[in-house]
C-alpha cells in the first residue's frame, strides 16, 4: 500500500511564500510564526517591544497595530522587503480592559478594544489586499475567539469585537473569493498563553482569590472542556498552517473553531 504521507511534504509547503504574522512574539502568534518558518515560509512578524528570541531569519517590525500609524507602518515595511504578500495572519488582539462588566468600560475600552481586535485587521487587509488581487492570489486568516459565540461579562468588549471580526471576515471572502483569495477565521478557546495567564491574574485580583480558583472560575464560566486541558498554541499554529497551505485550496469564508469541544450547540 502507498505512504500517503509522501503526498504532501510539510517540510516544504511553504517554500518561497512571503508571510506576514501580527503579534508573533509570543503566544499563538508565535506558535504560527515557528510552524510556518518550519515549512519554508519568509516570515515577517510584529510586535510593539523588540524580542530577541526570535529565529535570525525571521524579519521583525516593531509597530502598535492598533493604530493607523502603526499599521501604515507595517503595510510599507512588508511592502518595501516583500515586494508583496501571499499570506496574512492577523493574530494580535486580546483584553487588557476592566473584568467588572458593562458599568466598568469606558469609551476608551471599547475603543481600545476594537482597535486592537478588529481595526488592526481591517487596516492590514486594505493594505494587503490589492496587491493580492493583482496577483489573483492569496491567503488571509484572522484569528477570532470562541468568545464571540460565548460572551461573557469579564470580557464583554473583547467578545463584541471578535464578532465583528467574523462578521467581517465572512463578508471579505465573498467580495474577495472571485480575485482568487481565501479568508478565513480561526476561533481558539481557551488556551495556555501568557496573555491568559495575565487574565486570570486580573480575574483574581478583583475577586479577592488565588490563581487557580480563578482559572477554574474561567473554565466553569466557558462551561468546561469536554477534553479536559485547555489548548496549546501549536495546536491553533496547526490549524493556521493548514488553513493557509494548498491543502485547504477550497476552503473559504468559513469560522473554523477549536476549543477542545467547548462549544456544544450545533
Amino acid at each position: 500500500m502507498e505512504n500517503n504521507s509522501s503526498l504532501f511534504d510539510i517540510s516544504k509547503e511553504f517554500e518561497g511564500k512571503r508571510v506576514l504574522v501580527t503579534g508573533g512574539t509570543k503566544g499563538i502568534g508565535n506558535a504560527i510564526v515557528l510552524r510556518l518558518l518550519n515549512s519554508g515560509a519568509r516570515i515577517i512578524t510584529t510586535a510593539r517591544n523588540i524580542s530577541e528570541d526570535l529565529p535570525a531569519s525571521v524579519e521583525f517590525i516593531q509597530a502598535d497595530v492598533s493604530t493607523p500609524e502603526g499599521t501604515e507602518k507595517i503595510i510599507k515595511d512588508t511592502l518595501e522587503k516583500f515586494g508583496g504578500l501571499d499570506i496574512l495572519v492577523n493574530n494580535i488582539g486580546g483584553s487588557s480592559t476592566s473584568t467588572n462588566g458593562a458599568l466598568g468600560l469606558s469609551d476608551e475600552d471599547w475603543i481600545q478594544t476594537f482597535n486592537a481586535n478588529l481595526f488592526s485587521s481591517v487596516r492590514l487587509d486594505r493594505g494587503f489586499l490589492p496587491a493580492m488581487v493583482k496577483q489573483h492570489k492569496g491567503v488571509i486568516i484572522h484569528i477570532s475567539s470562541i468568545q464571540r459565540r460565548l460572551p461573557g461579562n469579564m470580557t464583554m468588549a473583547y467578545s463584541a469585537a471578535k464578532a465583528a471580526l467574523t462578521n467581517y471576515s465572512k463578508n471579505l471572502a465573498t467580495q474577495f473569493g472571485p480575485d482568487g483569495i481565501r479568508i478565513n477565521t480561526v476561533a481558539p478557546g481557551f488556551t495556555e498563553t501568557k496573555a491568559a495567564e495575565r487574565l486570570i491574574k486580573r480575574m483574581a485580583q478583583n475577586s479577592g482569590s488565588d490563581y487557580n480558583a480563578a482559572r477554574q472560575e474561567l473554565m466553569d464560566a466557558l462551561g468546561g472542556i469536554p477534553l479536559g486541558r485547555p489548548a496549546k498554541s501549536e495546536e491553533i499554529a496547526e490549524l493556521v498552517a493548514f488553513l493557509a497551505s494548498d491543502r485547504a485550496s477550497y476552503i473559504t469564508g468559513n469560522e473554523h473553531t477549536i476549543d477542545g469541544g467547548t462549544i456544544r450547540t450545533i
